[in-house]
């Protein structure tokens, strides 16, 4: 009820941050000459506008923003109202703006239109680099450095457009408003930018080992130095950023794989992808590691269940194998049915452990091989709705759901999980391809 509550107000928010500037901006306004199609322009960049500032905030991993919603819906909704702000400022600029043409002729334009045609510019390439980003073939870190400088850049040009458009904040009330909204963005930038990294840097952690594992991935145990480290739940993730100052753009989502009832330590199993994944089997004992987190919602202590059902492909096993190393240290007997997908035998990581574990929970494990080996006597091809049916016991309409793998499974169980009987607020979660 309280997640509920919260999102309730959030979206009051969201609704209210949109609609402001158009109210404020409009009212009172009478200009000789001004038709319809101009104020309808106005009204498309101001929305667009803020909707560009919330992007800012979406992104900004504030827990209380992400937790009544999950962080998979969150970027959803991050990536939507990219497109909807995208086509809010276009059409703007094509109602209101010199022309396609005389818009790259910046020499000729006052400089309210130059912040406009910078804006658009900058937008542009933001959204063209994140749509395209693997055609483009960008790694994760020049994509996430453009990314931040481009929002930067778009949010800022457009701010200064609207100031000298001057007879849309000519009074006082509108000046004020306009500076509490800049206010609010500079207060993200530097929250974003300064604030955070300068509390990760308070509160460095240290690699004690570095272990390899099946599946082309690797366990990184951190320990917290000089500070006594974080709680977190089984499932959750942190951004890590390892081997540079936590004031750099560039750091990386991954899943905690350790037990939420471990002092002290804790662990990230990270699989070799691309980028910056190839190269952590070559981080070394003793690297300084930064810890943002812990973050998200896909655990099994949000939800009340009379069981549990994990359904992980590939590296989206590393959730999955926190929860199950938590409630085996909790003593917890409910039991849990775990869908683990993978390629080949040889892929499953953690099988020994995974295997071990069946002797302390009531757990049930169902391997399921694209490629199986000769002999093979368990399920072999993906993961549908038949499968889910001969493993889940009668109570299985009662259990939580945890989905989390690659995106293709993840929109195949979406579509699969209900025709078995589950409701849709018993399904949860977590896709690993955000970009």
């Amino acid at each position: 009820m309280r997640a509920t509550a919260q999102g309730v107000v959030w979206v009051g928010v969201f609704l209210g941050v949109c609609v402001a500037p158009l109210a404020f901006a409009l009212m009172g306004v009478s200009r000789p000459g001004q038709g319809f199609w101009t104020d309808f322009s106005v009204a498309l960049g101001f929305v667009g506008l803020a909707l560009m500032g919330i992007e800012f905030a979406l992104v900004a991993r504030v827990r209380v923003v992400a937790e009544p919603f999950g962080t998979d819906a969150v970027i959803q909704f991050h990536r939507e109202i990219g497109y909807v702000g995208l086509a809010f400022v276009l059409t703007h600029t094509a109602l209101s703006g010199p022309g396609v043409i005389a818009a790259f002729s910046l020499t000729e334009l006052p400089w309210r239109a130059r912040f406009a045609v910078l804006a658009v510019l900058a937008l542009l390439v933001l959204m063209v680099t994140s749509v395209w980003r693997r055609r483009l073939r960008l790694s994760y870190e020049v994509w996430q450095v453009l990314h931040t400088v481009m929002a930067t850049l778009a949010v800022t040009a457009a701010l200064v457009h609207v100031l000298l458009v001057n007879h849309y904040v000519d009074s006082l009330w509108k000046q004020v408003l306009w500076a509490i909204m800049t206010a609010a963005f500079v207060g993200l930038l530097l929250w974003i930018r300064i604030v955070r990294p300068l509390r990760l840097w308070r509160r460095p952690w240290v690699v004690e080992q570095v272990l390899p594992e099946r599946g082309r991935i690797t366990v990184l145990v951190l320990r917290p130095r000089g500070h006594e480290g974080l709680r977190f739940q089984p499932g959750q993730f942190a951004w890590i950023t390892v081997g540079r100052s936590p004031f750099s753009v560039t750091s990386h989502p991954f899943s905690f794989s350790s037990s939420a009832e471990t002092d002290g330590t804790v662990a990230v199993a990270i699989k070799a992808l691309g980028d910056f994944t190839s190269s952590v089997s070559a981080v070394r004992p003793g690297a300084t590691v930064y810890v943002d987190g812990p973050h998200g919602v896909f655990s099994i202590d949000q939800y009340e269940g009379a069981g549990f059902c994990l359904i992980a492909g590939g590296v989206g096993l590393v959730p999955a194998l926190s929860m199950l190393r938590t409630l085996a240290d909790r003593g917890d007997v409910r039991p849990v049915v775990l869908f683990s997908a993978h390629r080949d035998h040889d892929s499953i990581p953690f099988r020994e452990e995974i295997d071990e574990l069946t002797g302390r929970l009531n757990l049930q494990v169902v391997h399921v091989l694209e490629q199986p080996p000769p002999g093979w006597t368990g399920e072999s091809g993906r993961i549908d709705a038949g499968t889910l049916r001969r493993y889940l016991p009668s109570a299985g309409p009662r259990f939580q759901f945890f989905v989390c793998g690659p995106n293709p499974m993840l929109d195949a169980m979406e579509a699969a999980i209900p025709e078995i009987g589950i409701p849709a607020d018993r399904v949860h979660t977590e896709r690993f391809a955000w970009v």
